[in-house]
């Protein structure tokens, strides 16, 4: 199948692209690279560098290669940066997904698979959180998210789009050739072993008055490889499962000391620490139920215990030091 990856040159996107070529799929990557990385992007991949907010370059992409599904990851996706500056999550999270949906329209193509998020629950009432949990997001970032899943509703009543979203809780780990490189870098595990490289001085910890076991946030580590295995499972099974949404992670809950306390233990540095005040729009505990997800896709995580994903982390860290720009040092 000819498979259209928006985003293919960030982190979760570019390892769709690796796991979706293995496959047997053509797959072909569109992205702006305000936030991804053409080193990211598998060899036999086809490249386009483009803006989705870019009608003619959409429909030139769609017109000479016969795109036959979408898999959407193209977005911003940093929790406090969209308090600060909703507006711009709101444009290209939304309206420049619209211009996708809007392109596949017109050239018939009604696969799509949506990269969404936990950030939809916003405080969750109980945990593990399954699929009919009241959606109620506390950031823009997650308002969002929630957005674009009713409009591909309201897109498949009105056009016969088959759809999945896919609400995957924290990313984390590496397959042997990609992983997480964000500049700035915001999420826990790639901070933690920066500190072990001796990029950065020290770990904050932000927040330790959650009300949770030991005051810091608890979140549902998901291994990025059984991330995008979940994403080939969706498509292969897209007629039967259209409309559905599915939560992506472990079905376990760790909190920031524990996921200090693993990195410590497999990089065998001490990596320090100073306690920060709470992250904006943070809420406490975010733990995926997957039980929907095994039941009606056959798909259970096979690399997602916490210390496997960050031995993955850790052994692509040492690899690529300063990730896809080894020309220059990480920014802090």
């Amino acid at each position: 199948m000819n498979i259209l990856v928006t985003g293919g040159a960030g982190y979760v996107g570019s390892v769709c692209a690796e796991i979706l070529i293995t496959h047997g799929h053509a797959v072909f990557v569109f992205d702006n690279l305000s936030v991804g990385y053409r080193r990211a992007v598998p060899q036999s991949a086809v490249f386009f560098e483009g803006d989705l907010a870019d009608r003619q370059a959409l429909d030139r992409l769609f017109a000479a290669h016969q795109i036959e599904a979408v898999m959407h990851f193209a977005a911003f996706a940093l929790v406090e940066e969209s308090v600060r500056k909703p507006s711009a999550y709101y444009v290209n999270n939304v309206a420049n997904s619209i211009q996708l949906l809007d392109a596949m329209v017109r050239h018939r193509v009604k696969k799509l698979i949506f990269s969404s998020s936990a950030a939809i629950y916003g405080e969750p009432k109980i945990a593990p959180i399954p699929e009919e949990h009241q959606a109620a997001p506390i950031n823009p970032y997650g308002h969002t998210k929630l957005t674009f899943e009713r409009i591909l509703e309201d897109c498949g009543a009105a056009t016969g789009l088959q759809y999945a979203c896919l609400r995957y809780f924290n990313a984390a780990g590496a397959t042997r050739e990609r992983g997480e490189d964000h500049r700035p870098e915001t999420h826990l595990i790639p901070i933690l072993l920066q500190v072990a490289l001796g990029q950065r001085p020290n770990f904050p910890i932000n927040g330790t008055d959650y009300p949770t076991h030991d005051g810091t946030c608890i979140r549902d580590f998901v291994h990025v490889f059984d991330i995008a295995e979940a994403h080939v499972l969706a498509l292969d099974q897209l007629e039967r499962i259209s409309g559905h949404v599915f939560n992506i992670g472990s079905n376990r809950g760790h909190s920031v000391r524990e996921a200090l306390e693993t990195a410590r233990r497999v990089t065998g540095h001490p990596i320090p620490v100073v306690e920060a005040s709470r992250r904006p729009g943070d809420p406490a505990i975010l733990v995926a139920s997957s039980q929907k997800t095994e039941r009606v896709l056959g798909w259970r995580p096979q690399f997602s215990s916490l210390s496997t994903i960050v031995e993955s982390a850790w052994a692509w860290k040492q690899k690529f030091p300063f990730g896809y720009g080894e020309d220059r040092q990480a920014a802090p």
